[in-house]
């Protein structure tokens, strides 16, 4: 239980700091106005779709599935978003632009699940229909949240850090250092990563493997990322990082297949190029937690329909899952079918 405690209190710390120092000072230009993902037809629904990040996989693979929900559920989608997932005034101000735009219903992955309730209150209060995708909000404004049970998919992680350390020839006895960095303090997603992976770790690791204090923060942009996981290679007993999203995961891929450093064990999230060289090369430890974003913004699309014409949603909140992808498991039915949208 000290042990749970300790490192508790350090992430509260390392992430109080992350979020100060996204917010101080901080200059953006204006988010990209909002684009028509499919055939816009009058007389259909529209629906607007607000991503974090629009230079990432991850959310390409959102884009993507809120597309072909627009198609195969007859309506018109639009999609804008961030190129940084602190930038959380951008959000605001596309959300209004959304309702100003005549939205029936907006699909949002709230880059700050803190800061955002007010303009979330404020939009749902006018009678506009809110899926939220991928984080949930400090808010109870909205319709339905499609998600993953991030807790748990931290404490999935954590079992995956272990076992590959475990399986790589790291002893029990053996000092081993954990190097973790996140992309945004302010996301609830990455605060819950964070926790289920640390409930797990002081349960379950060796008292001799410990996760490194100095939680790194990249705020969403991979070349910080990079330097995040350059500046960990430092430690010298490091045996393994965690990413907690997909620019941290990335930026790590990448500084462990450059150095060459099949001796540290990476675990992170969602599907890159980086992290599937890793995995495919057999001879790295590599494990990624991969999500179903693509059915998030799908079944987004399908619900947010239902919404417009008054049926009520199921549940406040739905869990879409979450399937760790290494060389073991990459051939199992369930993964290769979550990589089929990835």
């Amino acid at each position: 239980m000290k042990r749970l405690t300790v490192l508790l209190i350090s992430i509260i710390l390392i992430l109080s700091g992350c979020s100060e120092s996204a917010d101080s000072g901080q200059n953006f230009s204006p988010p990209p106005d909002f684009q028509p993902l499919n055939e816009i037809v009058d007389g259909r629904r529209n629906i607007y779709l607000i991503v974090k990040n629009l230079d990432s996989s991850y959310w390409d693979v959102m884009i993507q599935g809120a597309k072909d929900g627009g198609d195969d559920f007859d309506c018109n989608v639009y999609y804008s978003g961030t190129y940084s997932e602190t930038e959380w005034e951008a959000h605001e101000q596309l959300m209004d632009k959304a309702a100003e735009a005549g939205a029936d219903a907006i699909l949002l992955a709230p880059n700050d699940s803190v800061k955002l309730s007010g303009k979330i209150d404020e939009i749902y209060g006018n009678g506009i229909h809110i899926v939220l995708l991928d984080t949930i909000a400090n808010t109870d404004s909205y319709d339905i949240c499609y998600m993953t049970d991030n807790l748990m998919a931290g404490q999935q992680a954590a079992e995956e850090m272990i076992n590959l350390l475990k399986k790589g020839g790291v002893s029990e006895n053996e000092s081993a250092q954990i190097g973790m960095q996140v992309g945004a303090a302010s996301s609830q997603t990455i605060s819950e990563r964070l926790a289920g992976f640390i409930q797990y770790w002081s349960r379950h690791a060796p008292e001799k493997w410990e996760i490194i204090p100095d939680i790194k923060c990249n705020n969403g942009y991979l070349d910080e990322a990079i330097v995040c996981a350059e500046e960990l290679l430092e430690y010298p007993d490091l045996r393994g990082v965690f990413g907690t999203n997909n620019s941290s995961t990335i930026g790590f891929a990448k500084i462990i297949k450059e150095h060459g450093r099949k001796d540290i064990a990476v675990v992170g999230f969602d599907y890159s190029e980086e992290m599937a060289e890793l995995i495919n090369d057999g001879e790295y430890m590599a494990s990624t937690m991969l999500q179903k974003q693509y059915y998030m913004s799908y079944t987004g699309i399908e619900t947010a329909l239902k919404l417009i014409d008054g049926e009520e949603a199921p549940v406040k909140f739905a869990d879409m899952g979450v399937v760790a992808v290494n060389k073991d498991t990459i051939d199992q039915p369930e993964v290769q079918e979550a990589l089929r949208h990835n």
